[in-house]
């Protein structure tokens, strides 16, 4: 026996909100599940970050909800303090407006609960051997499974399975490498008195090279005054190359006006996978039917986080009904 080597029915790549949705569905329906995922905590881009005593949400600032199963969702998480409404923007035709308590990996936690979390498991290779999947990790750990949901950004999953030998239909193939990304360079700037942005903390600028301002203090994240500030996709894009402080230094001059205080220090962290520029209508899909891949994620059925649990859903259905049930 490999030591090395750990075998379960159904093994989950990527512990963000469609990674985590799909093993908590498939577990409950009685399969053993493995989540791996390469980031030190479950959530992807519902992530925070602290600096100097300052608390940021420097990823996905909010969730929004029109489903009625991802608003029960919501609402027990709330009961268990996950996540609470946030005033910014609440209504209208995006729906209702939420945030992840204490930060927003709070909703990501709850979620969490009760799996199999393995973190800090970069997979590398994803491949078939004797009708069972194989993933292969950047330490020397293999896992096997009967089944696999690729969740990662669409990109990296293609890579883990070109490293792995697994062909994708032609055709599937070039619908996959077509979907794209926006860019976002966040900056995280502790500020030496509050902000100047109202009560409700959220700020979105009609143009220029700020896509988003929001106030992790009035916000409820952080007890120090703290903004985050995403550069927009076009800034982010131009600047990927370039010096990250600098480009802070730019997004931060351009927001003074709205931020109004001081800056005392900032980090700039960069997403290269923010979010999808167009997003599928499908539900996610399936790339192999025996032994069982499926793919899912945030490029896949509807926007935002609610649209990642969509996805993440439908693939937990996909494998059990492949399996049986």
């Amino acid at each position: 026996m490999d030591f090395n080597e750990e075998d379960t029915d159904v093994l989950v790549i990527g512990a963000g909100i469609a990674g985590l949705t799909a093993a908590a569905e498939l577990q409950r329906r009685g399969r053993r599940v493995l989540l791996l995922d390469k980031g030190r905590g479950v959530g992807g881009r519902l992530a925070s970050r602290r600096i100097d005593g300052a608390t940021f949400d420097h990823g996905a600032q909010f969730i929004t909800t029109r489903d009625p199963r991802f608003g029960a969702v919501l609402e027990r998480g709330r009961e268990w303090g996950a996540v609470e409404e946030w005033g910014y923007g609440v209504g209208g035709a995006e729906g209702r407006r939420w945030r992840g308590k204490p930060s927003m990996s709070g909703l990501a936690k709850y979620l969490a609960c009760g799996l199999d979390v393995h973190l800090e498991v970069s997979v590398v290779a994803l491949g078939c051997v004797e009708n069972r999947w194989r993933a292969e990790t950047s330490s020397g750990r293999t896992f096997t499974a009967g089944a696999v949901v690729l969740t990662p950004p669409v990109p990296q999953g293609l890579a883990i399975l070109d490293a792995g030998g697994t062909v994708v239909a032609r055709e599937v193939r070039a619908r996959l490498a077509a979907i794209e990304y926006e860019r976002c360079l966040a900056v995280m700037a502790v500020l030496d008195g509050p902000s100047g942005l109202g009560l409700s903390g959220g700020f979105r600028p009609e143009e220029g090279p700020v896509g988003w301002i929001a106030d992790n203090q009035l916000k409820g994240v952080s007890v120090e005054p703290a903004v985050t500030v995403h550069g927009s996709h076009e800034f982010s894009l131009k600047h990927w190359d370039g010096d990250w402080l600098e480009s802070g230094r730019v997004l931060l001059d351009a927001a003074a006006p709205w931020i109004g205080a001081g800056v005392k220090t900032f980090q700039v962290h960069g997403w290269r996978y923010s979010k999808p520029l167009e997003i599928s209508e499908e539900w996610g899909v399936v790339l192999r039917a025996e032994p069982m891949l499926v793919m899912a994620g945030d490029a896949f059925g509807g926007s935002g986080v609610e649209g990642a649990a969509l996805s993440g859903w439908r693939a937990a259905e996909k494998i059990l009904w492949g399996s049986g049930g």
